[in-house]
């Protein structure tokens, strides 16, 4: 990869934030992914002023500190790595790499250590057995920079905060040891299924692991006391605080440490891992149309929690393997097809997306749910999986399936009374579904997404029982965009913090396409083809509603004959993306055309509503354009991740001429959408 070190001076010029002399590989994030596996696993650090580990807390993507320390004494001193204990002298961070799945720190301890940090939050697209664990691996490795001998210790803790969203709430613990590892597991007193308090889950079971060997020490009890015993003894007492109370009151927190001896030349590493386990993940009403728990999909390969919690320690080496080649590909792939900026983006996305998941089921009938994180919690949204749907076709389009599955399940069912297709099923992980029909109304946006997805999992998976499985609900859906594409009634889009319109050119086309899939799925299924010809009349009449040329660059409109708007025209994609080879070239040429016509400092517009933009638009846009045009939204967007003042997981909607977040818009951060990022690699090859 390409590093990148960012000088304070330069970007103060630029008005950004300043940071330390830090190299960047392949550039500075807006944040970094920690321990991010699922939507309750779900741990960042946040890139304000800097991009250094020591010093602030990680926190939830909600913003929620999670109180989370490293520690490492290096001959008697005692210097922090992660977390924003006071007291302690901050190791010199030298550089921070990410990959698709490790964020990977490396410090320089008083010139006589050097410590390497690894969080690795592992990918499996296709191991869903593996893929359902809701935890994450931190190795941490020394080994002496000066040539001379050292003695190390290694300590991390965690506090109880991981634990509940409601500060109140009391956690109980215990530390106990299975074959080769010893963990602490916490939790709430009072737990409640299905139930969040800001965002973070009311039930299940935390752990903290790691490896047992004579160097081992532990301690439960008040972070400033734990802490405290480690910075002068640089040993734990073993010794368990026997009185349970809630996170906020003398803050406990659960602490390893080890001591590893003396240093030299050879690395020396000790493995930790964190992560929750819940027996029930999902309530859904399915088939049946009435909610009934669904179990986490680990059950179905895991004998019981403790059973999970080993098997996940023990595979770290397959793990490493396995997402080795899954880093290399993603990264190789990515320079191959656009370039390095383009693997800047992409590998930034994967663990984000991957984050929002959650796999439940059996292993014969496993599903994936998804979290709308930070916009409004729902789940299995429509018009979320669409944009993340690149991700999915270019790992594994299987993984698409186990996320339309549940929506069909719920509407085929009965449970939903509209003609059109469902936008979400409630709000995660309450999967009720809308029996009175009174979910948000994207009509025309998730009939024709629906459509699309289930043509191209079907396609890529060779799977057309798939399709005939569900003719009778695609047909129906169809039937609407024959009703409503051409003439799109005032209503929202995906885009919905812009508000309603009617006549949206670009949702048109959406619908327009989606009868053109509908119409190579009745020929896939040997059914009559009702929607082959519409869609052709309806694209004819497109091109004269939706294109102003009166002007020296012409382009398609953000709504009908209003001829000084524009817009991103981005749902043209799923034409090449089912090579339905339907939409002209010139509608391309055009557009490419234009877009940098418009372009500001980081991106492109998506309409000329607001100078706000997409990042998974932007994509679906690049794709399909020229390679000039291909190239700026690329640069822009690789620009924009190493210099944005926004600080959160990385967000999808921000300002194109500022980069920063949207003044008086959603602050969106860690949602799936960026899945988007994949559009080019999703393309048929």
């Amino acid at each position: 990869m390409r590093p990148t070190t960012i000088a304070m001076a330069a970007l103060s010029a630029l008005g950004w934030r300043s940071v330390e002399a830090v190299k960047y590989t392949p550039t500075r994030p807006p944040a970094v992914p920690l321990a991010v596996r699922s939507p309750y696993l779900n741990t960042w650090l946040q890139c304000g002023s800097d991009c250094t580990l020591a010093g602030d807390w990680p926190r939830f993507w909600t913003n929620q500190i999670q109180g989370w320390e490293g520690l490492v004494g290096v001959d008697g001193e005692v210097y922090t790595w992660l977390g924003g204990a006071p007291g302690f002298k901050a190791a010199n961070q030298t550089s921070l790499e990410y990959t698709s799945t490790k964020s990977i720190f490396t410090f320089d301890i008083a010139g006589k250590v050097t410590l390497t940090v690894t969080f690795f939050s592992p990918v499996y697209p296709d191991d869903l057995g593996r893929q359902s664990l809701q935890f994450s691996y931190i190795a941490v490795k020394a080994k002496s920079s000066d040539g001379s001998s050292h003695k190390v210790q290694i300590y991390m803790d965690v506090s109880a905060e991981f634990a509940s969203g409601d500060l109140s709430q009391v956690i109980n613990w215990e530390t106990k040891t299975s074959g080769n590892l010893t963990y602490h597991r916490f939790y709430r007193a009072n737990k409640s299924q299905f139930a969040e308090s800001g965002e973070i889950a009311s039930w299940g079971d935390w752990y903290l692991t790691t490896g047992t060997d004579s160097g081992l020490t532990y301690h439960i009890g008040q972070d400033n006391e734990v802490r405290a015993n480690f910075a002068n003894k640089t040993v734990l007492p073993n010794t368990i605080d026997s009185n349970f109370r809630a996170v906020s009151d003398n803050w406990p927190v659960f602490a390893f440490s080890h001591d590893v001896g003396s240093v030299k030349t050879d690395e020396v590493e000790r493995l930790f891992t964190l992560g929750l386990i819940q027996d029930q993940v999902i309530n859904f009403a399915g088939q049946s149309g009435q909610l009934a728990a669904v179990p986490g999909l680990w059950q179905s390969f895991y004998q019981d929690d403790i059973s999970a919690v080993v098997a996940f320690y023990n595979d770290y080496g397959h793990a490493t393997s396995v997402c080795q080649r899954l880093d290399g590909q993603i990264k190789t792939d990515s320079e191959s097809t656009a370039g390095q900026d383009y693997s800047t983006i992409t590998t930034l996305s994967v663990r984000q997306t991957f984050g929002a998941l959650q796999f439940a089921g059996t292993g014969s009938k496993p599903y994936v749910f998804l979290k709308e994180i930070s916009s409004n919690s729902d789940i299995q949204t429509v018009d979320v999986i669409f944009p993340a749907l690149p991700i999915f076709m270019y790992l594994n389009a299987t993984l698409t399936r186990y996320l339309l599955d549940p929506l069909f399940e719920n509407q085929e069912s009965g449970a939903y009374p509209n003609k059109y297709a469902e936008h979400d099923l409630g709000t995660f992980p309450v999967a009720k579904g809308y029996p009175a029909g009174n979910d948000e109304p994207m009509p025309l946006e998730e009939c024709g997404n629906m459509i699309i997805m289930s043509l191209a999992y079907a396609q890529r998976a060779g799977d057309v029982d798939y399709l005939k499985a569900h003719f009778e609900k695609l047909s129906q859906w169809a039937e609407f965009l024959v009703e409503d594409s051409l003439i799109p009634a005032n209503q929202l889009s995906t885009d919905d913090f812009a508000g309603t319109l009617a006549n949206q050119t670009n949702l048109a086309i959406k619908g327009i396409i989606g009868l053109k899939a509908m119409s190579q799925i009745a020929s896939l299924t040997k059914n009559e083809d009702k929607w082959g010809q519409t869609a052709v009349d309806y694209l004819a009449k497109w091109k004269v509603l939706a294109i102003n040329n009166d002007t020296t660059t012409p382009h398609t409109t953000l709504s009908y004959g209003d001829k000084a708007s524009h817009g991103l025209l981005y749902n043209i994609y799923a034409d090449k993306l089912l090579s339905l080879n339907f939409i002209d070239q010139e509608i391309y040429d055009m557009q490419s055309n234009f877009y940098p016509t418009v372009a500001l400092e980081y991106a492109v517009p998506l309409d000329t509503r607001h100078t706000w933009t997409k990042s998974d638009w932007q994509l679906f846009a690049a794709a399909v354009a020229s390679d000039s045009t291909k190239k700026m939204f690329i640069s822009k967007m690789a620009a924009w991740i190493g210099r944005t003042s926004t600080n959160r997981a990385m967000t999808d909607l921000y300002d194109a001429g500022s980069g920063a977040y949207p003044e008086g818009g959603p602050v969106f951060v860690a949602r799936p959408v960026v899945g988007g990022t994949f559009a080019l690699l999703a393309l048929p090859k």
